[in-house]
């Protein structure tokens, strides 16, 4: 192993206990959320799920704002899903779509488990072919849209989440640092590419007011984007 990759291994074990450290003394315990993590990694899922810190902020931002309903981008195997659900009101509902009918399955598993199912409304397909639906059936405008699914859709993904949206609805992007790639311009990875793109989109949008924030932890170097819809356009 080089000295360049010790350094980053020891950066990696660092960021991974102070997780740890912070997890411990403000998120409690949570067996429903461990069973579902242990679950998702037992059914083969890969490990593309938030962590429980950021799962918390996603469950913060949901009750600050008052949302009741909710659309997400990429299910994966729901843990996601249950931060954000128990975040709702009785009323509220959460309609989450995921490409892969075996993630699905174990996400309705979990989420049957946690006793959430009556606020979820799981799509399976690929998003773009199951977001006409919900447009349809959902007249009503989302209040909070999480994006985290594949990136190099992330673009189609935003122009989506716009005609959900209202005015001051708030857009999420997951994982847009992609370990420092996202400022690679010569960059030829579809994933890099369609974040790149997704920011651009963002930046240009006289409806959106936005930041992002870089972020380390037990799942590396990464980052997101949070976006408020306006309004009125705003004058850059």
């Amino acid at each position: 192993m080089t000295m360049n990759n010790l350094n980053v291994s020891a950066q990696q074990q660092t960021w991974s206990q102070v997780d740890d450290y912070l997890n411990a003394l403000l998120i409690p315990s949570d067996s429903l959320l461990e069973q579902a993590l242990s679950t998702n990694t037992e059914a083969g899922l890969p490990a593309h799920d938030v962590t429980p810190n950021q799962g918390k902020l996603l469950q913060l931002l949901l009750q600050i704002q008052g949302a009741a309903r909710v659309l997400e981008i990429g299910t994966l195997g729901g843990y996601s899903t249950i931060w954000m659900a128990r975040a709702l009101p009785e009323h509220g509902r959460i309609v989450t779509l995921e490409a892969e009918p075996h993630h699905a399955d174990m996400a309705r598993t979990n989420l049957t488990r946690a006793g959430l199912m009556h606020k979820v409304d799981l799509r399976v397909g690929p998003a773009l072919t199951t977001l006409p639906d919900v447009q349809e059936e959902y007249r009503e405008p989302f209040d909070f849209i999480f994006i985290d699914a594949d990136k190099p859709s992330n673009p189609d993904y935003l122009r989506w989440a716009l005609r959900l949206a209202r005015p001051g609805s708030l857009i999420i992007g997951d994982n847009i640092v992609r370990d420092g790639e996202v400022i690679n311009a010569d960059s030829t990875d579809r994933r890099v590419l369609g974040v790149q793109s997704f920011l651009k989109l963002i930046a240009d949008n006289p409806r959106l007011e936005a930041t992002a924030l870089q972020t380390v932890g037990s799942k590396g170097y990464d980052g997101f984007v949070i976006a408020r819809v306006l309004e009125s356009p705003m004058t850059k």
